[in-house]
Formats: C-alpha cells, structure tokens, sequence
C-alpha cells in the first residue's frame, strides 16, 4: 500500500513538473544568461575580455567521434547505454614547446588521434606513425578517456588509455613514438572504466595510477551473459565497477594497492580529480559517481584513503555526479570543487555543485554548496567542467559541456525514462525492461555554458555572446595555450560528432605569466605540485593535475591571468617532494620553466 501511494506521488510531481516547464524555463534563461544578442569579435573583447574562433578545420583538426556498437540486446536504447567516450588530453609529447592533443573514438575499428602542434597553429595527425592510433581492436575493447604522466620519470610524458576492456599503458620513446607496455605494467585485462588520474599518493617521487570503474569489470558489453547490467537504484546505485589504485614500483611495474588503501567502493565513478585539499602534504581524491553519492578520499599520510565526504559536507545528497574540477574561485589561497549533475527544465533539477570551504572541523575542510549563489547550478545535463582563466582577469572562470541525446528534434524520451527510474531494483538493473528509445533526444540539442568569474562571488553566462555557441552533445573539455599566445584556448570533444577548436582572443591589455614545473625528487611531471601566486594585493592558488574534469587533462603548464596588473610580488612552489620554493617577481607574460631544486 505505501509503495502504490509513493509510486502515485511521484506521477503527480512528475506531470505538475511538465505545467511548470514553461516559467522554468524563464527563469533558467534569466539567472544563467545574459540575455544579450551576438555582438561582434572587437565588441566582445571589450566588454568581456576576450572572443573565441572556432579554428578547427584550419588548423587541420578534423575528427569526428563515433560511439560503441554493443550487444544487441541493448539496441533499444544503445544511444544512452552508449553515450560517452568522446574525450580529449593534452601533451607536450616531444617537449618543443607547444601543446599537442590526443582524442578517442568508441566503436570498433575506428581510430584516436594525436594531432602535432606544428608550431604555426596548424596540427598533423601523427597517432598511426607513433602507435597510439589502432587501439579499438575487436575482443579488446574501446576507448573512453587518456591521461598522461611521465610513469618512468624518463622527461617525456606517457601515455594511459582507459577503456571500456583492456586498459593500455604506452612509455613514451622521447617523442619519437610509443612503445606498448602494459602487459609489463601489470594492469588487469580488462575494466569498464570512464575515469583515470595520475598522481602520486604515497610521494615517494613516482606516479601511481586511480582508475574508477563504471560498468561492472565482469561485464563485455557486446558478449552479455546478462542483461542485468543497469545500476541497481538512481540514488544509492553500488553494482558498479570497483575502483583501482596501483601504486608504481619504480621499474615499470605496478602494484594493485586498492584493498590495503581503502579505495574499495562499488559506485559507478564517472569523474575523479586529486589535490592537497586538507594541507596534509598528500593529495586526496574526489570522485564524482552517477547513481549516487560522490567521495572524499582524505590521504592519510600515503598509507590509506579515509572516506570523508560525509564530515566533509559533499557525500550526502545522491546526485549525478559526471566531473570534477579544482579552483580557488575567490582568490583566497583555497580550492573549491565543481561536479557537475543533471538539469532539465519541469523534469529534474538536481543542480551542479560548486562546493566552496566554509571552515574547517579536525583538520579537515567543511564545504558548502554555493552553485545557486554564485549562479552556476542550472547547466543542463552536465558532463565536463573545466575552470580556467579564459580572459586573463585574474579570476578563473568555467566551461561547462551539456548536452545527452540529441536525436530527433521535438521529440522527448524523459517520460519513459522517470518512469523506469522510478522503479524497484529489478525493474531498473535490467535493460530489457526500459522502453525503446524509438530516435527520441534525452536533455539533447543543450547549450554550452561559459561563465565568467567576476571575482565578488558571481558568475555570468556569456556562451553567445563571445562566439563560445555549441550545442552538440559536448563531453569532455580542456584548455591549452595552443600557440604560445598567452590565451588559454579550447578543445571540446563531443559525441557522435566533430571535435571543435576554439582560438581565444584576449584583451591585449590584460597581462598573464605561466609556469612548466619539472620534478627531481619530486615525479618528473610535478603532478601534484600547487603554485600560490601573489601579486597587486591578490593570491590564487593552482594544482598541476593529472586528469581531471570529464575524461580530460588539461595542458600540462599553469597558467595565471593577471588582469591589468604589471609586476608579480611572488610564486611559491609546494613540491610533491615537500620542498618548498619562493620565486621572487618573476617576469610577466612568459612561460617559466622551473625544476625543482636538489638538496635541503
């Protein structure tokens, strides 16, 4: 009786839900947008700071993405089932200085690509001639994401590949090509994975490898023995794939350290990020999981991950959860994190997350949930978010892909798909009883969002009027100086679809300075380093990642936007190592190539 009566609740909110579509509607359009026609490219500089090209055919960047054919038996409704796996990474590969991009097809036979910065803003696909092209072979899976990390400490950055089926570990033959080496490596031979991270948990001055499974690594999605592989609930799902930590040996080899380390959960982990974010020395981990509750992972001393996120405000409300990202948005020294979720107008708001430090409880940081205040809560059906300073303001602003099913235009899946949501266990855990999608869009045809940091604590949405408009399924987002300009410009990988490149043009008058770390006793690629910058009365504090937002990786160097401000008080470097080091007024408007400094 009680189940008949929630069960009739819910249809009730659901069909109120739909009369309210239309105010909103309004009301996403007047807090997200500001409601301005296009302006032109001088114009737009003017007013925002900065205007954006979207270059990629001539700069040779032509790709189109094409998603996993599987079993059958999921045909019905494949277009969800087979939604992602358009990623994008960025890679100094031979170290001459300029960005390099990697991105993924899903389907078998089809081919990634790594596009060779020229040096004159135009690229080459080299992936085929360097041996990073093939890797979506029948019987061995298909790509879904790269982050990239020099493993050996060898000065070049390698290269992981996590699949949906046999994970791939390629070392990095000083630029001049690839060498496969994951059997060497250790690694499982097979895991449904959407999520990876280089970092170095226990600093002993070598990457370790986090890869969050998905799917079940029991599961071949295109040989099903079951068709019971949906999650087990919408809220507190925990048949997903298990979490993997292998800690890196030194000699090439890798050890499988989940158990004793504590990373054990079931959830279906989409996203994860690491940085020190309790001032511990170590890095933590975030991961952001669909069905469910995201995870704080506090690094206790490299020897365990203590699960946090309850204590830590962030792992209560099921939601989403499809990226993580790290910035200190206020300028205080601190970092905040975004994860983004699901919002569809009269259907389901659950809201992105942008979870700002509020104080601190036991040593350990207490965040608040301040997207609605800061007005990046209503995006769409989130996937990357990726903050970066995008018109040298001093303020770091966010990128946000959206966009699920874009199908037949005027149609709408969402009320079949409530409806199984809305079930028991054994209603939504097998895919034979969700409805045929039939060609009908789910949250498609969504709009991108671009919000700028007006550093007093608001955000505002400037997509169309910057000439930043795109509403294809977009996936994962990252930013690289791609022609030493000091602009950070953007790549998008979408689904299905064309990658898109956007040039960045910013306001001459706004000064940057950036910074390319390289660890000695520290890992190679001084992942895990943060830099806290001082200069005209401000700090902002920045985290060399290994993997972060959605299936992406930005450049390797830091990049800071200094607004009309012409001299830098300082930059402190914390190393992985421990060591710390002050840069005294270093130079605007360059690249600062730093190494860590040997010996006490």
């Amino acid at each position: 009786m009680q189940i008949d009566l929630i069960k009739k609740i819910i249809v009730i909110l659901f069909f109120a839900a739909l009369l309210a579509t239309p105010y909103i509607m309004k009301q996403l359009e007047i807090m997200s947008s500001d409601n301005e026609s296009d302006i032109d490219k001088q114009s737009a500089i003017e007013r925002y700071g900065f205007f954006l090209e979207e270059v990629s055919d001539e700069t040779g960047i032509e790709f189109k993405h094409q998603s996993p054919l599987l079993d059958e038996r999921l045909n019905h409704i494949l277009p969800q089932v087979a939604s992602i796996g358009a990623s994008v990474s960025i890679v100094d590969l031979d170290n001459d200085g300029y960005q390099d991009i990697y991105l993924t097809n899903s389907r078998y036979n089809t081919r990634n690509a790594l596009f060779k910065n020229n040096g004159d803003s135009t690229f080459t696909d080299v992936a085929q001639e360097m041996g990073v092209a093939d890797l979506n072979k029948e019987g061995t899976g298909v790509s879904m994401g790269t982050v990239w990390g020099d493993f050996n400490n060898s000065g070049y950055e390698d290269l992981f590949l996590y699949k949906w089926g046999k994970p791939e570990l390629f070392r990095n033959n000083e630029g001049r090509g690839f060498t496969r080496v994951t059997d060497e490596a250790g690694l499982p031979d097979w895991i449904n994975a959407n999520s990876a991270v280089w970092l170095d948990y226990d600093a002993d001055g070598f990457l370790d490898l986090f890869i969050g499974g998905y799917y079940d690594e029991n599961i071949n999605l295109w040989k099903l023995e079951t068709t019971r592989v949906m999650p087990d609930s919408y809220e507190y799902a925990t048949n997903g794939g298990r979490n993997y930590l292998f800690r890196n040996n030194g000699d090439g080899t890798f050890t499988d350290v989940t158990e004793e380390t504590g990373l054990t959960t079931r959830r279906w982990a989409l996203a994860a990020a690491a940085a020190d974010l309790t001032g511990s020395g170590y890095p933590d981990l975030v991961i952001a999981n669909d069905y469910g509750v995201d995870e704080f992972f506090v690094n206790e001393n490299g020897s365990f991950f203590r699960n946090a996120g309850e204590p830590a405000g962030i792992g209560f409300a099921p939601k989403s959860g499809m990226s993580v990202a790290f910035a200190d948005i206020l300028n205080q020294g601190v970092f905040s994190m975004y994860i983004t979720n699901i919002s569809e107008p009269g259907v389901l708001i659950q809201g992105n997350n942008l979870w700002v430090p509020s104080n601190k409880r036991d040593d350990l940081p207490v965040f608040s949930n301040l997207a609605g205040n800061f007005g990046v809560e209503l995006g769409g059906w989130s996937y990357g978010g990726q903050f970066g300073d995008l018109n040298n303001s001093g303020y770091q602003d966010l990128y946000v892909a959206n966009g699920y099913v874009s199908a037949e235009m005027g149609t709408d899946y969402w009320y079949d798909f409530s409806k199984i949501a809305g079930g028991n266990q054994a209603i939504i855990e097998d895919a034979k009883n969700w409805p045929d999608m039939g060609g009908r869009s789910l949250s498609g045809y969504q709009q991108n969002r671009i919000w700028l940091n007006d550093g007093a604590g608001r955000f505002r949405e400037v997509s169309s009027n910057v000439g930043g408009f795109l509403d294809l399924d977009s996936r994962s987002v990252a930013f690289a100086d791609l022609n030493n300009s000091g602009t950070l410009d953007i790549i998008v990988a979408t689904q299905n679809n064309e990658a898109k490149v956007y040039r960045n043009n910013t306001d001459p008058a706004s000064n940057w300075i950036s910074f390319h770390l390289e660890g000695t006793d520290s890992n190679r690629s001084a992942i895990g380093a943060i830099i806290e910058l001082y200069w005209d009365d401000k700090r902002q504090v920045q985290v060399v990642s290994g993997g972060n937002a959605f299936s992406s990786q930005n450049q390797r160097p830091l990049h800071f936007g200094l607004g009309k401000s012409e001299e830098v008080e300082k930059a402190v470097i914390k190393w992985p190592s421990g060591r710390e080091q002050v840069i005294d007024k270093p130079e605007i408007s360059r690249l600062h190539r730093v190494t860590e400094p040997t010996g006490n």
